[in-house]
């Protein structure tokens, strides 16, 4: 599949199935994050890998968004490992967060997996149930595994503005 084509296919699957998503498949969409871009290559991304029933658990009650994933990839940052803007001292973490994320998402639905990128989540929650440092800063969340015979794209998913809306060439 070509890369366009995938990025237009892809759609936010919020109903999974029991099935797990096999070892190699994980490897797979994890290395997709771990080569993703980030500022001055710092790295700073930390994934957790939420698969067991008791981190699933504990995955719960950080959010009320839940689809009977059977996997989640939480990607946090080392805000000691960030680039730092020189003008306003901005950092880049969840900048470089967010590119993790979507090269997991998109290699995930690559592979045939099914994800819902999920930012409605209590981060204090999802510090305090993982015993994370104050250093890591969780940004997203993708709910993972492998669509319900039900699962659809949302009825919004092919709406999307005209080009001449979103897209600025040097006229300003």
């Amino acid at each position: 599949m070509d890369f366009l084509q995938l990025a237009k296919d892809r759609y936010s699957v919020r109903s999974f199935s029991d099935k797990k998503v096999e070892k190699e498949k994980l490897d797979y969409i994890l290395e997709a994050g771990r080569v993703a871009p980030t500022a001055c290559n710092n790295q700073p991304q930390r994934v957790l890998v939420v698969q067991s029933e008791e981190a699933l658990a504990k995955w719960r009650r950080c959010t009320r968004c839940h689809f009977n994933e059977q996997l989640v990839l939480i990607t946090c940052y080392d805000r000691e490992q960030v680039w730092h803007r020189s003008y306003d001292g901005h950092d880049s973490g969840d900048v470089d967060a967010s590119i993790v994320t979507t090269h997991q998402m998109l290699a995930a639905w690559e592979k045939g997996v099914g994800s819902t990128w999920i930012m409605f989540f209590d981060p204090d929650a999802v510090k305090a149930e993982f015993n994370l440092p104050d250093n890591i800063v969780p940004v997203s969340a993708l709910a993972m595994g492998y669509a319900a015979e039900d699962a659809k794209p949302s009825d919004r998913h092919g709406s999307k503005k005209d080009a001449k809306e979103t897209i600025i060439y040097d006229t300003f």
